[in-house]
């Protein structure tokens, strides 16, 4: 059967099965390896960034490159299943913009695609009168956002929307919801293929680099070029853009998230989800309480510094991933301006009491026998060499290629939102030469 056959007969067991697009290698050799864009990473911004572009561009040659042999496999399959609202977010800012609007544009999708979602609402609390200002910053904060139906509470207006929760003010955010994030990239995956794009799993990528206006991507099933890359490796995409020694003064530093789940005999303890005043120093919310939309109450994440890049288990140790941030200058500074929090988050790592009183200070009448150890999530969080975690999603550009440098939480909610904002840099920084633009997804 020639290559052409091959490639329609494959084209028709994917029209049957949407998702089953992994190849071999005798596969991959049969079909075409020049593309007019590849996306690196099949996580849910990498996902979300083919569907707009196979939206805006029909006809064009999308390879997305995935080095799991599922796609999600990562921070979009192992987070809270939060729709964030944006009240966190610093106004003006890329996650402020796109978290609102990707909230949104996320909730139509679910309903169009019949992805299960609830908007269920949640109430963050402040526990002491020192957190007040914080508090009234974050009203200001969504406020300024667009969020509509925030509301201050008063200590005893906590317990009308959560009873077993306390605190001497709070604000209710009506907008906030859950969904299952893998769910929602399995279905942006469906629609690339039955769009024509290809989802290339197991294909771990090795080698990049640029010759005479083509990328060549070596993985470890065979060479594919394009014209454009779009780097959306996540936990790896700053060794990608080193790959084309892209000149990027940050180094990305895992933060492994630990999780509790509550017994079903408590859950009538949580109604929405309850979140603490975060500390403003730090790109991480707290430990709080979130329902899964499959069921179930958990309890978390902590924020420890992971030994290894996809790290899951406490036990979990790579030395090349240690040393590499280890050798970066604004880890140390990191280190000498926050350790005395890493020794909590560390002590809540280790010692379930200790994760339980944090949990107490927003809900009092909870005890260690009420919760089991749960998953656990690794967070890809882009440091400065000042020392600084970055907070605002980041974005860079070098020959050819677009390099998504730091995008954590609220990048699923935001994905769609975001997808969008990377193709519309596509067609600023790269010129629009892939194919006839139509239209983009209705964000």
């Amino acid at each position: 059967m020639g290559s052409k056959n091959l490639r329609s007969a494959l084209h028709g067991w994917l029209a049957r099965n949407p998702f089953s697009n992994c190849f071999d290698q005798s596969e991959k050799n049969a079909i075409a390896s020049s593309v007019d864009v590849a996306i690196i990473g099949a996580g849910i911004v990498g996902l979300a960034t083919g569907l707009e572009l196979t939206s805006r561009f029909p006809g064009i040659t999308l390879a997305v490159l995935e080095k799991e042999p599922i796609v999600a496999g990562h921070q979009t399959s192992h987070n809270s299943g939060v729709i964030h609202s944006g009240i966190y977010y610093k106004p003006g800012s890329l996650k402020a913009k796109l978290c609102v609007e990707g909230g949104e544009a996320l909730q139509r999708f679910c309903q169009e695609n019949a992805v299960p979602y609830e908007i269920c609402g949640k109430v963050i609390v402040a526990t002491t009168e020192s957190e007040l200002p914080r508090l009234d910053e974050l009203y200001r904060r969504g406020s300024e956002n667009g969020l509509k139906g925030l509301r201050m509470l008063t200590a005893s207006e906590i317990i009308e929307f959560e009873p077993y929760a306390a605190g001497v003010r709070g604000i209710h955010v009506p907008t906030t919801g859950i969904v299952d994030y893998a769910k929602v990239a399995e279905k942006y995956g469906e629609l690339i293929t039955s769009r024509g794009g290809e989802i290339h799993l197991s294909h771990e990528v090795t080698a990049l680099k640029r010759l005479s206006g083509i990328s060549v991507i070596e993985t470890t099933q065979g060479v594919i070029e394009a014209k454009l890359v779009i780097n959306c490796a996540g936990l790896q995409s700053d060794r990608v853009s080193r790959m084309v020694q892209a000149k990027l003064d940050l180094t990305i530093v895992p933060f492994r998230g630990e999780y509790y789940e509550m017994t079903p005999d408590k859950h009538h303890f949580l109604r929405g989800l309850l979140y603490p005043v975060p500390d403003p120093r730090f790109p991480f919310l707290g430990v709080h309480f979130t329902r899964r939309i499959g069921g179930g109450i958990e309890a978390g994440p902590n924020a420890v510094l992971a030994m290894k890049r996809e790290g899951y288990l406490k036990t979990s140790f790579d030395l090349t991933d240690v040393s590499e941030y280890a050798r970066f200058g604004g880890f140390w500074i990191m280190v000498a301006n926050h350790w005395r929090t890493s020794l909590g988050e560390y002590r809540r790592s280790w010692s379930k009491a200790a994760f339980v009183r944090s949990l107490q200070r927003l809900m009092p009448k909870l005890e260690e026998a009420d919760l089991h150890v749960g998953p656990s999530g690794v967070r890809a969080q882009a440091l400065s060499s000042s020392g600084k975690l970055i907070d605002d999603f980041y974005f860079a550009d070098t020959d050819g290629m677009v390099h998504v440098c730091n995008v954590p939480s609220p990048a699923a909610t935001a994905s769609l939102a975001i997808g969008k904002y990377i193709v519309d840099r596509v067609v600023r920084h790269h010129g629009t030469n892939l194919s006839t633009p139509q239209r983009s997804l209705n964000i």
